[in-house]
This record gives structure tokens, sequence and C-alpha cells, in this order.
């Protein structure tokens, strides 16, 4: 848990690059925060520092890309996403092209510099794209092979990264499949968390079991393609869904959730756990999970007053 992941992303880059030629990184004038300069002292020539400019950064990247390198685009995920959409769409989705971006300090972990910092909302903006996969990892481990994954695809990945150090969860078996990671067993509700806020939920279901409340808890690190058709018998159980995430619940994680499972036909109560379509605040990133329901004991209070409406 000492390593922060995007220590742990920036060391995983290196290690790639060393038996990947083709893997190039760019960055916007953030290396020292994102550590993407991990890879730059590394392979210097194969690091590009495009400035505060993320939009045009994109655009090397494609061209990079069509020219047959794998780049990886690692800036906050905020103005990755929202500085750049119109060069994501246009440039890297419409043709499909194999460019990996790296949303570093996603969801409130930019915490004491506030909304502006803040990204909650790029799983909504990124899901949207044609073409575009997108993946939030729980841990480090998870934030690794979601590299490693990304680097086999020919088309654009998004991976979403949080900045501060994480518990280490129990590793998927077989990552590149989408499946979720079942974390805990339980028969009266289904968790589903994606990124970094699985540690929370099992934080959480160890509070519940405390009440008598055996909650089954999953890990859902991949929202495109969802990895949410690998919960449906857990829902099919518990007929209890609730969802987590740490991103606006607008169009985000549980959207996709109910996208996949609704099509399934078997009926279920629901609840989304998230950021409740509102524009967030400065402050320390503890304190903020606490205030916006995404801490241990403020899931579980949710939890227990969405069972009692069953």
């Amino acid at each position: 848990m000492s390593l922060t992941m995007r220590d742990a992303f920036g060391q995983k880059a290196v290690e790639l690059g060393k038996t990947n030629d083709r893997l190039v990184l760019l960055d916007a004038d953030v290396s020292s925060s994102t550590k993407s300069g991990l890879f730059g002292k590394a392979f210097p020539d194969r690091f590009f520092n495009c400035g505060v400019g993320e939009a045009n950064m994109v655009g090397v990247a494609a061209g990079l890309a069509a020219a047959g390198m794998h780049p990886l685009v690692n800036s906050f995920a905020l103005f990755l996403v929202l500085k750049s959409t119109d060069q994501i769409r246009n440039d890297l989705c419409y043709n499909k092209l194999p460019v990996i971006l790296a949303g570093a300090y996603s969801g409130l972990s930019d915490s004491y510099d506030g909304a502006s910092h803040q990204a909650i909302t790029d799983i909504a903006v990124m899901r949207a794209m044609p073409n575009m996969e997108v993946i939030a990892p729980a841990d480090n481990t998870q934030a690794a092979q979601a590299l490693e994954y990304a680097l086999t695809r020919q088309n654009p990945v998004y991976i979403r990264l949080n900045r501060n150090s994480l518990p280490d969860l129990p590793a998927s078996p077989d990552f590149a499949s989408g499946a979720p990671v079942k974390l805990r067993d339980g028969s009266r509700v289904t968790i589903a968390s994606t990124g970094i806020t699985a540690a929370m939920c099992m934080e959480a279901a160890a509070l519940l079991a405390k009440d008598g409340i055996d909650a089954e808890v999953f890990s859902v690190p991949f929202i495109k393609p969802s990895g949410a058709r690998g919960i449906a018998s857990s829902v099919q159980k518990t007929k209890c869904l609730v969802t987590v995430e740490e991103h606006n619940v607008v169009g985000g994680f549980g959207s996709s959730c109910l996208e996949t499972l609704v099509s399934s036909g078997s009926g279920f109560a629901y609840d989304a756990i998230g950021i409740q379509d509102t524009f967030t605040e400065t402050g320390g990133y503890d304190e903020l999970l606490a205030k916006y329901g995404l801490s241990a004991a403020a899931i579980a209070e949710r939890v227990k007053a969405f069972l009692a409406k069953r």
C-alpha cells in the first residue's frame, strides 16, 4: 500500500518500454505529478513534453499512432478528457487509432485544487465515444494490468488513475477477459464497485456484516466493454444491486451496469452511490469522500437505508 497508483503506473510504463520500442509517452508538463517522468528518464528519445496543450498533445499522439507507434498520453484526467474531447473523438476514435489515454488524479483525488481539477464526468464522456474502451483500476496491480492490456489493443483505451496509495486487493486471474473480481461472497445485496471505491466497499461490507447484512462485493474495472455481465448471476441471486463510483452518477459506471443488466430481463432493486450530480469542492481527500457518500461508513449506511425499503 506504500506505493501510489501514479508511481506504480509510471514504473510499469518503464518496465514495458524495455521490451516494446513502439511505446512512446506524451506529457503535458506534469510529469513530476503523473510520474511519467520515470519513462522520460529511462527513454528520453521516446518521451515528448508537449507543454500545457492537451488538445495538441492528443493530436500529436494520433500522428505518432498513424506512423506505427503506440502512444501513451498521461495527464490530469479532467484536462485530458475535456480539453481534448474534439481530438479524442475525431482523431483517435473516428480513425480507431491505438492510443492509450491515462487520466491521472481522477475523481476527487486532486482534492485541494477543488472542482476545477476534480474529474467527475470523465467516464461518462469517454464511454460515449465509439471505439473507445474505458478501464478504472482499483489498485496498483490492476493499473499495471490495464496498461499491459491496452498495449494489446488496436483502438483507443482510457485508463482512469488515482493519485494516492491504495490497499492491495485480490488479483484478477484473467484481467484481459474483462471479468469482475469477486472480493467477498454474500447473499443479501450485490455491491459493484469500480476504481478505488472497491477498497471502501470491502470496509463497508465488514461494517454491514456486524448488522447481519451479508454483502457480495465485486471490483469491476472494465466499464466499456462492460464487465457488469460478470455480476449478473449475483444480482439474480440477491435481487438487490448497489453500484459505487467516484464519479457523477449520471452517465457513469452505474449507468453502464444498468444498460448491461436490465436487458437480461430479471427484476432487481437498485441504488447508485457516487457524486449526486453536483460540483464538488476543495478539501482533504478523506473528508471529501465522506461528504459525498464514498467513505466506508457512508456506503454502509446508504446500503442499510436501501435495504430497509425492500
